[in-house]
């Protein structure tokens, strides 16, 4: 099954379910060392929810942030001994496309563009080189909507109701 989002079909929320349940090792493109950025906070709550987390960004390749070391790309992660499963993309929609090779070539199963990236172009390259192609759904809400930890900060209050305390 599918949802329509925009002109492409990307996964229903039952495969994007499967797809959190399945995969738990997390390339996140464009990981920002700033913890006001939401690829920053992404990437914190999906480690606190046990994923594993590699951290892709130029910028800061040969640091670390979250404790992990940061690479320059994927292939360089994946020549580290980094296994990538799902490629989570903070870029920019026209910046996309470059990257559908590479998350192949890196043995990844899923191409994910984050909430409010959309771009039909790589879409049609992911699914045609084989990959489950996700796009304008952010991996951090998508996961504590199935799993119970959405709160406005994003945490699990374990408490149900119909307003606010």
């Amino acid at each position: 099954m599918s949802e329509t989002t925009g002109n492409m079909d990307t996964p229903d929320m039952y495969d994007r379910l499967r797809l959190l349940k399945q995969y738990h090792h997390i390339a996140i493109v464009g990981l920002s060392a700033d913890p006001y950025r939401p690829s920053h906070f992404v990437a914190i709550y999906l480690q606190a929810e046990g994923y594993d987390i590699i951290p892709i960004n130029p910028r800061y390749a040969g640091k670390t942030i979250l404790g992990k070391p940061v690479y320059a790309s994927l292939a360089e992660a994946k020549a580290a001994g980094e296994q990538i499963e799902i490629v989570d993309i903070f870029r920019k929609a026209e910046d996309t496309p470059q990257f559908v090779a590479e998350a192949v070539q890196v043995g990844a199963k899923v191409l994910w563009l984050q909430l409010g990236v959309r771009n039909e172009e790589t879409g049609k390259q992911a699914r045609e080189a084989g990959l489950i192609f996700v796009q304008d759904r952010c991996v951090k809400m998508e996961h504590a909507r199935f799993f119970g930890g959405l709160h406005t900060i994003g945490l699990n209050t374990g408490v149900i109701l119909s307003r606010k305390l």
